[in-house]
C-alpha cells in the first residue's frame, strides 16, 4: 500500500471520530483529497457549510483530531 494511501485511510478514520459531532449540531463532513504536499482539503456540508464558526470548527476540531492521528499532516483546509 502506498503511504499517501495510508495517510489517506488514517485521516478518513480521524473523521470518523468528529463526523458524530458534527452530525449532533445538523452538519457533517466529506473529506475531498489529501494532497501529495500533505494537505487535507475537506467540505464542511449541513448546517456546518456557512455556519459563523466553520473555520473555528475546521481549526479547532478537526484540524486537531486529524493531526492527533495523523502528525505527518501539514494543514487542513476547506475546499
Amino acid at each position: 500500500m502506498s503511504e499517501l494511501k495510508n495517510i489517506k485511510d488514517r485521516v478518513a478514520k480521524a473523521l470518523e471520530r468528529v463526523r458524530p459531532y458534527l452530525q449532533s449540531d445538523g452538519g457533517d463532513i466529506e473529506l475531498i483529497e489529501v494532497t501529495d504536499d500533505l494537505t487535507v482539503k475537506v467540505k464542511l456540508k449541513g448546517a456546518c457549510h456557512g455556519c459563523p464558526y466553520s473555520m473555528q470548527t475546521l481549526k479547532a476540531g478537526v484540524e486537531q483530531a486529524i493531526l492527533k492521528e495523523v502528525p505527518e499532516i501539514k494543514k487542513v483546509i476547506s475546499a
